[in-house]
């Protein structure tokens, strides 16, 4: 592969990363309860919770809600990744990737 392929995988890498970062991945748990945004690139952008739909005196149901809200976003945006990342991975091993 040449330098010039090179740098337009890398430019397309650059893109690809941006195209994460502000793509937002939500999930919610407990029928609207619980409400999590998270970025393609996995940053934690927002969580949301609704006071009408969360009981105080069940406060494990709420944290059980949070984590699996939290571990969906986190795998919806490795998915998300992996499927946007799918197209290069060839180029990336003929750059010895």
């Amino acid at each position: 592969m040449s330098r010039f392929d090179q740098a337009k995988m890398l430019l397309k890498m650059r893109k690809l990363q941006k195209e994460l970062e502000h793509q937002v991945i939500t999930v919610e748990r407990g029928d609207g309860a619980v409400i999590v945004e998270m970025s393609g690139d996995q940053k934690l952008k927002k969580i949301k919770l609704n006071p009408e739909m969360i009981d105080t005196d069940d406060v494990s149901q709420l944290e059980r809600w949070l984590e699996e809200a939290v571990r969906a976003a986190i795998q919806e945006s490795q998915k998300v990744a992996a499927e946007k990342m799918q197209p290069m991975m060839g180029a990336l091993g003929n750059l010895g990737l």
